[in-house]
């Protein structure tokens, strides 16, 4: 089993437990030069609210999109909009990624922007 395939098992647990509880969903994917947020509905199906170190606001604001200031700006954008649309109550999916560094940042600062998770 290569790095791919156990994350995707690990994402294949959490993503079902998640479906059994029939919760919002904050799903958070990360590449070696950016960092996706999304806040999927109760049914899976659809992208609520988004936010990405790939737009071109945050381009703007952060200098390189893969390091931990940058998931912090996107943890900040993501709360704002969720709580925006009405949602303040998340379940987080951090897709198989170990809850360290960039994960962890987005995390945390999505917690202090007012959500709930």
């Amino acid at each position: 089993m290569d790095k791919k395939q156990a994350r995707l098992r690990r994402a294949r647990k959490t993503r079902a437990k998640i479906a059994e509880l029939k919760s919002v969903r904050l799903a958070v994917h990360r590449s070696n030069c950016h960092i996706y947020a999304q806040v999927f509905s109760d049914c899976g199906t659809k992208v609520l609210v988004a936010a990405s170190t790939a737009e071109g606001n945050v381009r703007a604001q952060v200098a390189n999109g893969g390091n931990v200031e940058a998931a912090k700006l996107v943890g900040k954008l993501i709360a704002e909009r969720a709580l925006a649309a009405g949602i303040d109550q998340v379940a987080f999916d951090r897709s198989g990624f170990h809850y360290h560094g960039r994960v962890k940042a987005l995390a945390e600062a999505a917690r202090e922007g007012g959500l709930k998770f």
